[in-house]
């Protein structure tokens, strides 16, 4: 036995507890691979290629014949250079550094100055991603060379008359799993975003109804009236009872739904894109219909809509930096943390590659706001 052990037995005697035994090492991310998620807008993808990141996998996106959009990895096979740098001749992508040309499904359709066989289209192909054009954004499915058996997510209030829409896109640094919570976690709203969409507690006990499926988990919100904050008088003027329900739909979707009578609908649907395991994009699309005049409330949604999401962004920032120092997470939840560690099974066990039963019980949880 050397000082050092005796310096460490004597600070656990004492009541000091090591630095690296404060947390397990561990850090919630789960890699769904076999999954749809946003990776750009329509209007993005024009005459050059685009670079794009899922889950630390660089991609190129580019449009053939008719416009029809592709994705391939973003490595040319001769010499290892992004294809992104290079350009569209055609239908074809065309590397920057000695010409290859790739069609839309990754093969390999020209190379200058020698004529391609069949053999070669095969051994020199780059792998390519499924991808789908709706509602204006570009999906990819994470894993190449598949057919994937489901399709993306729809954004299902996009095209219903009467509604209008605000887009916006903002990048945090935090894991899939903690920007997903944080944009269906109910407590934090009135410390992070007070005066804009709650304050301090009223006193008044609200009952989350979660109800969790094979894909996804919902809370139900019962008993609370319309919150106080600008964008709450914003929707509605007048007051009124919510019908709130708080949504995650793998691989990556948060819904928040508002309903305040009859004629006041609020929907913020947003795809998350894990770009890294630290990194992940919002791609938020929210839908209204409301009595006041929606050329005022699309006018202000927008800045306050971002002005959360920055918010948002600074402390999940937060969040990871302290993650980071410490090697790893460590979590004190309470039965309030609604929907953390459904989320979390759902992706640990799309992960796997299974399917959780659909059967689970109700849950019903008292929270006070």
């Amino acid at each position: 036995m050397n000082e050092n052990d005796d310096a460490s037995r004597g600070k656990l005697a004492a009541g000091v507890v090591p630095l690296q035994n404060l947390t397990r090492g561990h850090v919630s991310v789960a890699k769904v691979l076999q999954a749809w998620y946003v990776v750009a807008r329509s209007e993005e993808l024009v005459n050059k290629p685009i670079a794009v990141t899922v889950w630390d996998i660089p991609m190129v996106l580019f449009r053939g014949a008719g416009g029809q959009p592709a994705a391939l990895l973003d490595r040319c096979p001769h010499r290892n250079v992004p294809l992104s740098r290079g350009e569209v001749v055609g239908v074809e992508l065309q590397c920057g550094y000695h010409g290859w040309r790739f069609g839309t499904e990754g093969d390999c359709r020209f190379v200058p100055s020698r004529v391609p066989t069949e053999a070669d289209v095969r051994a020199r192909r780059v792998p390519s991603f499924p991808i789908r054009e709706q509602d204006g954004f570009l999906w990819v499915y994470a894993t190449p060379d598949v057919t994937p058996t489901v399709e993306p997510y729809r954004f299902r209030m996009l095209g219903v008359p009467g509604y209008d829409h605000v887009v916006s896109v903002v990048t945090a640094e935090s894991t899939l799993h903690a920007a997903t919570e944080n944009a269906l976690d109910v407590p934090h709203t009135a410390f992070l975003h007070k005066g804009l969409f709650r304050s301090a507690s009223r006193g008044v006990t609200i009952t989350a109804i979660v109800r969790r499926g094979r894909d996804r988990v919902e809370a139900e919100y019962v008993g609370e009236p319309r919150p106080p904050g600008l964008v709450a008088r914003l929707l509605s003027p007048s007051g009124g009872n919510v019908s709130h329900f708080d949504r995650f739909v793998l691989p990556s979707i948060a819904e928040v739904e508002y309903r305040i009578g009859d004629e006041n609908h609020l929907l913020v649907a947003t795809a998350m894109t894990p770009v890294s395991d630290f990194v992940t994009r919002l791609w938020a699309v929210v839908s209204f219909r409301l009595r006041v005049p929606h050329a005022v409330v699309k006018r202000a949604l927008k800045p306050l809509a971002m002005q959360i999401f920055q918010q948002d962004a600074v402390m999940l920032k937060a969040q990871t930096d302290v993650v980071k120092r410490f090697g790893g997470e460590q979590f004190a939840s309470t039965e309030i943390d609604v929907l953390g560690k459904h989320i979390w099974r759902l992706l640990r066990a799309a992960e796997r590659g299974e399917v959780l039963p659909d059967d689970a019980p109700e849950e019903r949880i008292d929270l006070v706001v």
